[in-house]
């Protein structure tokens, strides 16, 4: 349970931005309104190439008139810098769903159950297993795959240990509701179980998603980068984003 959830700023009018506390660890949460912000999903410029940092995205925004107000690393990528998993990005599929299951696979991905966080073509957002995407794909406006699940309706990842010593950074993406979306980030190592919990207690998720570790960043352009905040040691491949509306640029 929570002893402290402390609202730090609000970024834009339809953000939340908060600090929460859960037990010992710490972790920024950022939550969207979808009815007002607009999230978006980006991996490469006009030219074919990866975007690659928080900096080059704001950069590209820039560029074509858009101020950046929200951004965040979104899944886990291969070595040729390209998605590992299902990319949509502006309704078009840019990489296809990954089934593979491969025996002796290591890496967050292949943990399973992994799965799919979405925004579809009337605005609602969402979270769900491979597995339920692949019996029935949603029409999407952006989706990003990743892994592992953190939470399955409401049920903490079994394959998660409590008392776990693996300990890492660690981003996550959840939707507490169809029109609401919760990005969160720890300031401290910490273990997939206690991240989990964290977003099952205090942000009110049943169905939520892992995005990355270490390399994960989440930035505001009222606070700057927040959470961890560490050096940015890999390019990233997709990235979440929220623009500011044409009337408040």
């Amino acid at each position: 349970m929570a002893v402290l959830a402390c609202l730090l700023a609000a970024p834009a009018p339809g953000f939340e931005l908060r600090r929460v506390a859960h037990g010992a660890d710490r972790y920024v949460l950022v939550e969207l309104d979808l009815d007002h912000d607009a999230l978006e999903l980006r991996w490469q410029d006009g030219a074919g190439k990866s975007l690659g940092s928080i900096e080059s995205l704001r950069a590209w925004g820039a560029a074509r008139g858009r101020t950046l107000q929200f951004a965040t690393n979104a899944g886990i990528y291969d070595r040729e810098l390209r998605p590992l998993g299902l990319h949509v990005e502006d309704g078009s599929e840019r990489r296809r769903l990954n089934t593979v299951r491969l025996p002796g696979t290591v890496g967050n991905f292949s943990m399973q159950p992994n799965g799919v966080f979405y925004v579809d073509e009337a605005g609602n957002a969402g979270v769900m297993t491979t597995q339920a995407w692949q019996a029935r794909p949603i029409p999407a406006r952006i989706a990003s795959q990743s892994g592992p699940m953190l939470l399955v309706d409401g049920e903490v990842n079994p394959s998660f240990d409590p008392a776990s010593t693996s300990r890492k950074i660690r981003s996550g993406v959840c939707a507490p509701s169809p029109r609401r979306v919760v990005f969160a980030i720890s300031e401290v190592a910490v273990s997939f179980h206690r991240f989990a919990s964290m977003l099952r207690e205090d942000a009110a998720c049943r169905d939520a998603l892992f995005l990355d570790g270490t390399l994960s960043q989440l930035w505001t352009r009222e606070t700057g980068y927040v959470g961890a905040a560490a050096p940015q040691l890999k390019p990233y491949v997709g990235m979440f984003a929220v623009f500011a509306p044409a009337a408040e640029r």
